[in-house]
Formats: structure tokens, sequence, C-alpha cells
């Protein structure tokens, strides 16, 4: 199942608790998902410092226990909002039956 995670704010915390270490940290743990599948595309927004990823997992609770492996989610910095994909069925109109 692709599973979407956007990254959302996590109030009252301060910018100097991001240090280089969990930085490297995080990237590394990031790294590790994707190499085993799990993590199938990372981005950044474009127009915020917010995180985006595709995860294929088997449900969003696996998806969930992925995310909480990041050090910066267990740390209680980050969090995600977790949202679970289908394929899009619109395509199925084009070759359905027409009504007149």
């Amino acid at each position: 199942m692709r599973i979407l995670a956007i990254e959302r704010p996590v109030p009252g915390i301060a910018e100097y608790s991001f240090t280089p270490e969990l930085g490297v940290a995080e990237a590394r743990r990031a790294w590790d998902l994707h190499q085993t599948g799990v993590v199938r595309e990372l981005y950044f927004r474009a127009d915020e410092s917010a995180a985006v990823l595709v995860l294929e997992c088997a449900d969003v609770a696996e998806a969930d226990r992925a995310l909480a492996s990041l050090p910066m989610v267990s740390a209680g910095l980050i969090r995600f909002e977790v949202i679970p994909l289908a394929a899009y069925p619109g395509f199925a109109r084009l070759f359905g039956p027409t009504s007149a």
C-alpha cells in the first residue's frame, strides 16, 4: 500500500533542538528506510521546510512504526500526517458504458 506522510510542526519546539548530529542520524535512518524499500520517495516542500515521504507498507500501522523509527520523530521534534492512498478509479469512466 502506498502511503503519503507529510511532516507537520510540533508546537513549542525550539529551532536549536535540531542539532547537526540529529540531522545526520535522521538522514542515515531515512537512507536505511529507502534502501529497504519502505521509503519510496522523499521530498522537501518547496514552499516551507517540511518533509514529504511516499512509503510502501502493508498498512498504516507499519508506516507509523517506520516513521517512529526516525530520530526526530522519536525525539518528539517532528510528526507526520499519514494518509493511505488508493489507485485513482476515475479512468474506469473512459471505458464504461456511456450515457446518452
